[in-house]
């Protein structure tokens, strides 16, 4: 019979090497493609004009199985936070298979289509379920010391950018200020994947 734990490391192991491989594509793509740069929305990286529309739908899928692959890594204690991580990583296919028209509009102030909204739905599904995740696991004793700091770190930073970004999009919509902490509020989620996932695979909970 093979050992749960070591089953849960690999899969922890996987799922850092997931948000590394997935970061990297995403990032590239952003930085290298077409887009308005801190003006736009990090999806207009996946539009389907943008050369690097590959490198950015490659990366998404990797992030969603970094989601997929932490729900499994985490011990059956800890089933809210898998269920909220597996959740997440589904809205994220979801949002890497639906493509945002140009620009990648968003209410209240451009017309959006209804692929702009399915899209633009699942990344802040994907985004607040892995928010949720991280105070589940704040919240949970057995999750260990370990965790429930690192989980604590990435909610004290995600909360409060989370509600600007909310904010900041019903007040002045698209610019500057949106796409800064937009990019800041994505990169704390996944150091706190990376940082999740590595625990995890160091552990080999039984």
């Amino acid at each position: 019979m093979a050992d749960p734990g070591a089953a849960r490391a690999a899969a922890a192991s996987a799922a850092a090497g997931c948000v590394v491989a997935g970061t990297v594509a995403v990032t590239v793509a952003v930085v290298a493609g077409p887009g308005p740069g801190l003006t736009g929305y990090v999806s207009e990286a996946g539009i389907t004009d943008s050369g690097y529309a590959g490198a950015y739908r490659i990366g998404i899928f990797a992030l969603a199985a970094a989601l997929l692959l932490l729900a499994a890594a985490l011990p059956p204690t800890l089933r809210t936070a898998a269920v909220l991580l597996a959740a997440g990583g589904t809205c994220t296919v979801l949002s890497g298979a639906v493509t945002c028209s140009a620009g990648c509009p968003l209410p209240p102030f451009e017309a959006a289509t209804v692929a702009d909204l399915v899209h633009g739905g699942a990344s802040v599904a994907a985004t607040a379920a892995v928010v949720f995740a991280m105070l589940a696991l704040v919240f949970a004793p057995a999750a260990g010391r370990p965790l429930r700091r690192i989980a604590g770190a990435g909610a004290a930073l995600a909360l409060p950018l989370s509600g600007a970004i909310a904010l900041a999009m019903l007040v002045v919509g698209r610019g500057e200020l949106v796409g800064v902490l937009e990019r800041l509020l994505l990169a704390v989620a996944a150091a706190w994947g990376l940082a999740t996932a590595t625990a995890l695979g160091l552990s080999r909970r039984p």
